[in-house]
């Protein structure tokens, strides 16, 4: 099988490298394009990341050292570079304001070129599916509903959700899976300062210190997981009117990795601490069974020992991309409570876009 050519916007920020380091030998995907700011653009990619190449796995990947870069705001060149057979479909992972990423994101799916998206611009969009590969695979189905209001012919949006709800999002709809009501949910998150991309948070506000406020942090952890939870009705989403959340949203002085302490009550059934570590490691969904090539084997890893998971020790498990999870134990205000750990930039962020786009190619929406 060919590779199917496509495209990083904001390939020079830290999510854009992740993006280009993990799709370095991907077996169904190969970069030919990049595109950045207009500072970027025209320079060989080496050249726009000298000195501030930053991700996973060390050096810059030798094929995409000479690709010259584009002005992502210059959404006819990326149509060029689609109609030479350079860019079937592009990840978005574009640095800027919110209606200016809308609007853009936008442009690219009306000029026919599907959108991945890592931003936040278009998430909460009634007919743009907001997709973890393993808990939501049929909300990518809303694709052709998405297509016929807007008018647009082979372009389409298909967003990931927030970084700090991977640590507990899939837990929950595994039991969810398994037929229990999960009602409510207390949630801290101690969210690593690769979360702020690069440079990120001043050293001196973040050496021997943690930050209790990270802006918007809260508000998507709360709502984004009732619309992956819930369900298409009319051409557009539906929320979920279950659990209810309430988070606490930290930076702490980790590199990568988002920890989240989960304090969680279920409905009139409850199962046993024993039938819950059985229904998390048994757990395996679409991207498993199909074999995706960015899905770990076991999506979700439950560890016995008191003093895990950690972000040092657990963050890379399972390609970086499953969910670690340990402690569980009775809570004295609800039933249950836990500690999950996932990898912010991998599974939160580049590793979660590049498992959509498999899942996307699964279903026939690219490629």
């Amino acid at each position: 099988m060919s590779k199917i050519p496509v495209g990083v916007l904001g390939a020079t920020g830290m999510v854009g490298q992740q993006y280009i380091a993990l799709l370095n030998n991907h077996p169904w995907f190969e970069v030919h394009y990049a595109a950045a700011s207009p500072r970027s653009a025209g320079k060989k990619y080496s050249d726009a990341v000298a000195g501030r190449w930053v991700a996973t796995g060390g050096e810059l990947p030798a094929g995409a050292a000479d690709l010259v870069v584009g002005d992502a705001n210059d959404v006819s060149r990326t149509l060029v570079a689609a109609k030479r057979g350079d860019c079937a479909f592009v990840f978005s992972a574009l640095d800027m304001g919110k209606e200016e990423i809308q609007s853009l994101e936008e442009a690219y799916a009306a000029a026919g070129i599907p959108v991945i998206s890592n931003a936040s611009a278009n998430r909460w969009k009634p007919d743009i599916p907001m997709l973890i590969a393993e808990v939501n695979p049929d909300h990518a189905d809303i694709i052709p509903a998405q297509r016929k209001n807007r008018g647009w012919d082979k372009g389409f949006i298909a967003v990931k959700p927030n970084c700090s709800i991977q640590s507990y999002t899939t837990p929950v709809y595994a039991l969810i899976r398994a037929g229990y009501e999960v009602k409510r949910l207390i949630v801290s998150t101690m969210q690593a300062v690769s979360g702020a991309s690069y440079p990120g948070v001043s050293s001196l506000d973040m050496i021997d210190n943690i930050i209790p406020y990270i802006g918007g942090e809260e508000e998507k952890s709360e709502l984004e997981p009732l619309k992956i939870l819930g369900s298409i009705e009319g051409g557009s989403f539906r929320n979920a009117e279950y659990p209810k959340l309430s988070a606490h949203c930290n930076r702490v002085p980790v590199v990568d990795g988002h920890t989240a302490c989960v304090s969680l009550e279920f409905g009139e059934k409850k199962p046993s601490l024993e039938e819950i570590k059985r229904v998390w490691t048994e757990f395996k969904a679409l991207p498993q069974r199909e074999s995706f090539p960015m899905a770990p084997a076991e999506p979700i890893i439950y560890r016995e020992e008191n003093d895990r998971p950690q972000p040092r020790k657990d963050r890379n498990s399972g390609k970086a991309m499953a969910v670690t999870l340990g402690r569980l134990r009775p809570c004295n205000v609800f039933d249950i409570r836990f500690v999950g750990l996932s990898h912010n930039t991998v599974r939160g962020a580049a590793g979660g876009g590049i498992l959509n786009a498999e899942l996307l190619r699964y279903k026939g929406y690219i490629g």
